[in-house]
């Protein structure tokens, strides 16, 4: 499952993604988007997860929790066409 999660504070790292989500089940992979010039993070990411089921609980128990501040949006990504 793709994971959308938006809201993140600057000073989130990928690593600090996958901890969060590794809670509820195994992560394939956690993505940070950055700017090309800057590099600096853009405040939202992308997880996905093994299991469809282990992702739908991580999003109902996540969405709108407060991390480092900031209350995180979470969601199942949309694919682009």
């Amino acid at each position: 499952m793709n994971i959308y999660i938006g809201n993140l504070s600057y000073e989130v790292k990928e690593s600090d993604l996958h901890k969060i989500m590794e809670e509820y089940g195994k992560v394939i992979s956690a993505k940070l988007i950055v700017d090309r010039d800057s590099n600096r993070s853009k405040g939202f990411g992308f997880i996905e997860m093994e299991n469809n089921a282990d992702g739908l609980k991580a999003i109902q128990e996540l969405n709108g929790k407060d991390y480092l501040g900031r209350p995180i949006v979470i969601k199942e990504a949309i694919p682009r066409d």
